[in-house]
């Protein structure tokens, strides 16, 4: 990603976060950025370029922070809080901060849940990589690691969507977890 693009992206948190998806130029963006509006769309096309950006950018780095995280964790426990951590406490967070949230994840219109599926399904094969080591344990509940690692994107993503409060949400998390562990020690 080139710096232009890092400080479109900067900006559109800024600008969306302030005045939502909808009320947002690409001027403002534009503004917000420091750069021209021909840079801005010789960069991004429209708006949904923008968004598609983003998404693509925050999965990108969470992937990143993740299997940096995977290559020091002592065992399975430790893998699902980083992974938890990192594809879903860190979204939360940033959404709880912006006062105009709900508005930004309005505005995720097709093109953005395509770019929403693509990212859910790089983070179930790293899960499903996850998993993996632990088949034979999985096979004896009549698992596999790809359900499994489907089922707990899933359920983790939606956590993430429907908690009430941070705590909400790291006890179902955590409750997640333990049933993860449950079916690997099977």
């Amino acid at each position: 990603m080139t710096k232009t693009e890092k400080d479109i992206l900067e900006a559109a948190v800024q600008v969306f976060s302030r005045y939502g998806v909808k009320r947002t130029s690409m001027g403002d963006l534009a503004q917000e950025a420091g750069v021209s509006r021909q840079t801005l769309y010789n960069t991004f096309k429209n708006k949904d370029d923008v968004l598609k950006g983003l998404i693509r950018n925050y999965t990108d780095e969470a992937l990143r922070d993740i299997e940096a995280g995977l290559k020091s964790a002592q065992d399975i426990g430790e893998q699902l809080d980083i992974l938890f951590d990192k594809m879903v406490v860190a979204g939360f967070d940033l959404v709880k901060e912006m006062p105009n949230a709900q508005d930004l994840i309005d505005g995720f219109n097709a093109a953005g849940m395509e770019e929403l599926d693509a990212s859910a399904e790089k983070f179930r094969r790293v899960i499903e990589r996850m998993f993996m080591p632990h088949e034979s344990a999985l096979a004896r509940t009549d698992l596999t690691a790809p359900d499994l690692s489907d089922f707990v994107q899933r359920s983790a993503k939606a956590a993430g969507r429907t908690a009430r409060d941070k705590d909400h949400l790291m006890r179902q998390l955590k409750t997640l977890k333990q049933l993860c562990l449950s079916a690997l020690r099977s």
